[in-house]
């Protein structure tokens, strides 16, 4: 685990925004800043230090965005075999260039256990005595932290709150089409199981995680935004998980399930009034991410010499537009 001393320099040098309008016309997305370049053809994601939960911007942790970006290059390369990527090159720490697709408004949901705490979690769904989510029939009898027979796809809609949707309502509003659904749903099932093979490799359990595709102009789908990120993604430890579970206690995540119990046990409902998020919690939270980055890809984070990263940022950027 990374020294905590090293990361808090870091505290007042977090990126919460950028500003680069010699990159193009800018998105904020949750996490992301997203250029799109003057071709039209290609984006620049620049992945921000700012952290979310429950559909609410939190805070800033430092150096996330290098994590998240880099630990999201490493994997697009381990699942370049399975299904084609937007990635075009990785011209600095915090930043993607990608190609522009017809993005699908459905994200791909995969899950491998019953688990979670927000309104779209399989969990919530199941205490609440539901057996049947995105037309996916989930067995009686199951406890939480409990492995699904087999993993289940559970889409949901992307709009400014995610809500579940099925197939059928997909395909009858147009959003994707049966052979496109088809595609995309076995495509994502086969990432989620190269993900959890890797992932054991390393000690980890890839427990759930989300995906976006879309359309480039060849009409082939591709594998966007970003891949089995903690952002994205849920991760136990897998040498404690049976004890963990057997004794009814939560596992050791290395995601921001983590912020979320945070949340939750510091008294945080939905909509309610925010709990301070203490400068201690965001070193804790940075920790957790490089060292899931650590553990995921087997290099070592390298901690940035210069505070300067927007600076950077713009220079490695320019370079290669």
């Amino acid at each position: 685990m990374i020294d905590p001393n090293l990361l808090r320099p870091f505290l007042k040098t977090t990126i919460d925004s950028t500003d680069f309008p010699q990159f193009g016309e800018r998105y904020q997305g949750k996490v992301r800043d997203v250029y799109t370049l003057k071709d039209g053809k290609r984006m620049l994601l620049v992945a921000t230090d700012r952290q979310s939960a429950f559909d609410v911007a939190w805070c800033t942790i430092p150096l996330k965005g290098q994590v998240l970006s880099s630990i999201s290059a490493w994997w697009f390369k381990q699942i370049a075999g399975i299904m084609p990527t937007h990635v075009l090159a990785t011209p600095d720490p915090n930043v993607t260039l990608v190609k522009k697709l017809n993005m699908f408004k459905v994200e791909l949901v995969v899950r491998g256990y019953l688990t979670g705490s927000s309104n779209t979690a399989a969990w919530t769904h199941y205490a609440a005595g539901e057996r049947e989510m995105c037309g996916e029939v989930m067995p009686d009898g199951m406890v939480k932290n409990q492995p699904f027979p087999a993993a289940i796809v559970t889409p949901t809609t992307k709009d400014e709150h995610d809500e579940p949707i099925n197939p059928q309502q997909i395909v009858e509003r147009g959003l994707m089409t049966q052979e496109q659904w088809d595609e995309a749903r076995a495509g994502a099932l086969a990432l989620f199981a190269e993900g959890q093979r890797i992932a054991a490799e390393r000690g980890l359990i890839l427990v759930d995680t989300k995906y976006e595709m879309g359309l480039d102009d060849e009409g082939r789908i591709l594998v966007a935004d970003e891949v089995h990120t903690p952002d994205s993604s849920r991760y136990w430890i897998a040498s404690t998980y049976a004890e963990r579970f057997a004794k009814g206690e939560e596992p050791e995540s290395l995601d921001k399930e983590f912020f979320r119990l945070w949340l939750r046990e510091a008294g945080y409902k939905d909509g309610g009034p925010k709990p301070e998020i203490t400068d201690d919690v965001r070193i804790m939270l940075a920790a957790k991410y490089i060292d899931l980055y650590e553990r995921v890809t087997g290099e070592t984070f390298e901690v940035p010499s210069d505070p300067d990263v927007a600076g950077r940022i713009a220079k490695n950027c320019l370079a290669v537009l």
